[in-house]
């Protein structure tokens, strides 16, 4: 074993995969850290995203024209969302005496907790797709691209309907932090 980590390492053997999910996985590192950045700044001030580009790419704030997820944006737009109790893991509270709090549904800090959790949907059923034998066996970048786009769009879905209730514990404690700076 040590002559073969001497002549070419563990990613001669593995033909480099190792190598391709090092990178993989420190891009999805980067792109989970971005997003609590985005969502800690939504917390506090008035979002970023976008700066970067010419205002006729951006279509709705921090979407790009030709952006093919349905997104979270308008998914909340009526009097009683403003001021709705939290659901999932997020209402269960283990003191009775404890007084509910309540959820802006309408906000953007709830709108950027929903995009963490259809994330956090996404890096789940990413792992169960990795499960699933191929009968084909044959795969190439445009088939995985989309295959991608499916799983996405399936995370979107499964985070506005299934009602896991993370969206709801990131804003109730974003929420809650905010208030802590501003008193």
């Amino acid at each position: 074993m040590n002559e073969i980590n001497s002549i070419g390492g563990f990613s001669s053997i593995t033909n480099g995969e190792s190598a391709y999910q090092s990178a993989k996985i420190s891009s999805e590192k980067g792109k989970f850290d971005a997003l609590l950045s985005e969502m800690n700044s939504a917390a506090t001030e008035k979002s970023s995203v976008g700066k970067n580009i010419s205002s006729s790419q951006v279509a709705r704030e921090g979407r790009l024209n030709g952006d093919w997820t349905s997104g979270f944006s308008g998914a909340f737009t009526s009097e009683a969302d403003k001021k709705a109790l939290p659901v999932g893991a997020a209402a269960n509270q283990a003191n009775p005496h404890v007084q509910p709090k309540t959820i802006d549904r309408t906000s953007k800090l709830y709108e950027k907790s929903l995009e963490f959790e259809s994330y956090v949907v996404k890096m789940m059923l990413s792992q169960m797709r990795k499960t699933v034998i191929k009968a084909d066996g044959e795969s190439n970048y445009a088939k995985k691209m989309y295959e991608d786009m499916l799983y996405d769009e399936y995370a979107t879905m499964m985070t506005k309907n299934a009602g896991f209730g993370l969206a709801d514990q990131v804003y109730l404690q974003l929420s809650q932090n905010q208030q802590n700076l501003n008193s």
